[in-house]
């Protein structure tokens, strides 16, 4: 089920090997799944962005109030 959050912190994401990439501050849509939290965004160009985050590191941005959930 589809879920609408908003990025109020610092929030990364790393992809593959790759350095930590920042999600940009903003309106994100939430795809949950049993291991994992995919948010998807349009960033300041309009470039799509998306990325998968475990849902213990999700949970804690939430807890940090860096991720804020609609209701």
């Amino acid at each position: 089920m589809t879920q609408q959050a908003t990025i109020h912190g610092h929030v990364t994401y790393t992809p593959g090997d790759g350095a930590p990439l920042t999600i940009p501050k903003g309106p994100v849509e939430l795809e949950p799944s049993k291991d994992s939290t995919t948010l998807s965004w349009t960033a300041d160009n309009e470039a799509a962005g998306s990325a998968a985050i475990p849902n213990d590191q999700f949970n804690q941005y939430v807890r940090e109030g860096k991720i804020k959930l609609k209701s």
